[in-house]
């Protein structure tokens, strides 16, 4: 639903749940043009059906002031999550929200709250306070209702390895209430869907770590979940198996299901999320898109590379090309600034260079990655993780940088 509307002040939450919109952004009447410039705001509110609706209400300025309000759905609402484990505090007031039919991808440092939000939000602990409803339900007042509207992939392939695949699958359908045939069908239908029906009568010991995950991912869509939890789903493969995983997970989204991954891969996020939200001691930190979390870092470089005897000369052109400091890197005589103004700003930097008699030997433009964005935020570089928050025990590696087109 699009609104357009007078700017105002808003009241939020309001009470116009009647309407079948509680939460929604209402103007005022007595608004001052100081009171609504600039600004943005958001708010989310239980329709009468259950569902979470939320709003946001963007002002626009200049000689005409108005708003633009856009209602969304969510399938996930998490509000003020609150969870220790002793002294450690684990989630510390986390709020976060999914629209339906999108992916967020959660990123963070080791021990930020990933896992514990995960768990929270699938019914498998309860926050010490805070709410969370998974399709507007709440996960604390009837959790059964949640579990069978939700699927759950955690770090760790849960499958008897001493069973086939065809008999994990079964299994997991008769666990989820249905009967014989119905288990046998959806199982040989998920063995298809996954590529494993050559597999599907050999024991899980037998599978790599790939086929391993593509199971444990399948065993979590016996119900066809609305709602689809991840949790460092591609931990542990190699690169072949992490495509693969890539492009499953690819066709479930195109298939409207409501996706919430926690990744330590960047690129995994910048492939797969709609939008990333980036936690650190418990504490949504960050959230957008890919593309705009890495304008927050700052714009586009320039990057040139340049023999070692024209690095100094090279740098104080650019710096006054730019009107910007100029970075050095010794050791691979690269030069680098802010480059305001993209592909002409680079063109100017071609013919500058050329005028002074500078061949460079690498130049172009650079966007700020991911791995900027979580260095920035964090204080660190992405490490690929495989942690158990609850228990303390955590196991560090460093992760590799790739790049994959996006799906959209």
């Amino acid at each position: 639903m699009l609104i357009t509307a007078p700017a105002a002040a808003w009241e939020t939450p309001n009470e116009r749940a009647n309407n079948g919109m509680a939460g929604a952004i209402t103007p005022k009447p007595t608004a001052t043009r100081k009171a609504t410039e600039d600004r943005t705001a958001t708010s989310r509110g239980r329709s009468l059906n259950g569902d979470f609706i939320g709003s946001e209400a963007i002002v626009i300025t200049g000689e005409v002031i108005g708003v633009v309000i856009v209602s969304k759905k969510y399938a996930v609402v998490a509000e003020n999550l609150v969870k220790t484990y002793g002294a450690t505090r684990a989630l510390d007031g986390l709020s976060l929200e999914v629209e339906e039919g999108t992916v967020l991808g959660v990123l963070g440092p080791n021990g930020a709250g990933k896992t514990t939000t995960v768990r929270i939000l699938a019914t498998l602990l309860t926050p010490d306070s805070g709410s969370a409803y998974v399709a507007g339900i709440d996960v604390n007042k009837d959790p059964q209702k949640v579990r069978e509207l939700i699927g759950l992939s955690g770090q760790y392939a849960a499958v008897d390895e001493t069973l086939t695949g065809w008999d994990n699958l079964v299994m997991f359908g008769r666990l989820y209430h249905l009967n014989a045939n119905a288990a046998k069908e959806r199982a040989t239908q998920l063995l298809e869907q996954f590529s494993l029906t050559d597999a599907a009568r050999r024991p899980i010991k037998t599978y790599s770590g790939g086929m391993r995950r593509r199971l444990d991912l399948a065993a979590s869509l016996i119900i066809k979940p609305k709602v689809l939890f991840l949790d460092e789903p591609t931990t542990g493969l190699d690169p072949r198996g992490r495509l693969e995983m890539w492009d499953v997970i690819d066709e479930l989204v195109k298939g409207g299901v409501t996706l919430l991954l926690t990744t330590q891969y960047l690129e995994e996020a910048d492939q797969l999320a709609d939008e990333i939200a980036v936690i650190d001691h418990g504490r949504v930190i960050a959230r957008g898109t890919s593309d705009s979390l890495k304008k927050e870092v700052g714009g586009e470089r320039l990057e040139v590379t340049v023999e070692q005897s024209k690095v100094a000369e090279t740098a104080k052109l650019l710096s006054e090309l730019t009107q910007s400091k100029a970075h050095i890197e010794e050791g691979l005589h690269r030069i680098s600034v802010v480059a305001h103004g993209g592909s002409a700003r680079l063109i100017e930097a071609v013919r500058a260079l050329d005028a002074a008699q500078i061949s460079p030997l690498d130049i172009g433009l650079k966007r700020p990655s991911l791995d900027d964005v979580f260095m920035s935020l964090t204080g660190h570089v992405a490490e690929e993780i495989s942690e158990d928050e609850d228990s303390g025990v955590k196991n560090n590696k460093r992760g590799k940088s790739g790049k994959r087109g996006n799906r959209k």
